[in-house]
Order: structure tokens, then sequence, then C-alpha cells
């Protein structure tokens, strides 16, 4: 009988077929960290890194599954994401997304204050936005926040 596959190996295997680590010209590398998201629907978005030695010019896995996933369906709410490198996530600091990807997760939809990254592969542990990033600057400007205080 076969097993079942969970959604964090789903996820894990779909991401990792963009791994495919690229030096594109002396200044410019791409692929050597990739993203899956889950979509609030059930569907999965992929993105890989681009950076280049300017560094304003740098694109991180999240958010371009992020972009990915908006641009492909519309969506803005993210259940689930997986970032890596060569590996899966394996805890201490792992698959951590940075503050810029914090960030945009929270202005694309309040909502995705719930969303959850895999911090460790093997044990499936998990961190939401909110325990990463608590006390979110944009909470009182966000519909969400004004949908309860009016009430």
């Amino acid at each position: 009988m076969k097993e079942r596959q969970d959604i964090w190996q789903t996820l894990y295997e779909t991401a990792k077929r963009e791994y495919a680590p690229a030096e594109l010209t002396p200044f410019v590398c791409a692929r050597h960290v990739v993203s899956a998201i889950e979509a609030e629907d059930g569907q999965i978005f992929t993105g890989f890194c681009v950076e280049g030695l300017c560094g304003t010019m740098n694109l991180c896995a999240e958010r371009a599954a992020l972009l990915n996933m908006y641009a492909q369906s519309g969506q803005t709410r993210a259940k689930r994401v997986i970032t890596f490198r060569d590996r899966p996530p394996y805890g201490s600091g792992s698959g951590m997304p940075c503050g810029v990807c914090r960030e945009f997760f929270y202005q694309l939809n309040e909502k995705n204050k719930d969303t959850e990254f895999l911090v460790d592969y093997a044990a499936r542990e998990t961190v939401t936005l909110k325990e990463l990033l608590p006390d979110w600057w944009g909470k009182e400007r966000s519909p969400e926040e004004e949908k309860q205080t009016s009430i």
C-alpha cells in the first residue's frame, strides 16, 4: 500500500525541481534558494532567488513565489511556505524568511499572519508569520483591523 504524501513533502518536491544553482553572469546568480507556497485554494506556486552584486536587484525565492501566485491566480493569501537551499529546512533558523519577505507577506494580505513556515522538515516543525513578526507596524492600517475596530 502506497503511503499518502503529506503537504510538506509535496511542497518540498515541487520546490526541489526549481533548485539549479547558476551563475548567470559574473554579477548575477540564481536558483540557489527555492521556495514553494500553498495558496489559500490549495494550488502550489514556486519561486527561486535571483541575486546581483548591487544588492538592490535581489529577489528572494519567497517573494518570487508570492509574485507568481498573484500573477497566475490573483491570490494573495498563503497557507504554507517551504524555502531551502540544497536540503530541506533542518532547524536552527533554516527556512526562515528574511525581514523584507516577512514584511511583503503581511503587506500583501494581513491574513498571512497565519501562514506557516517550515523550519524543520524531519520534525515538521513550523512557525507562523505572526510569531516571527508579532507587532507588525501596519496592523492598525490594514483592512482586517479596520473591520474589527469599526464594530
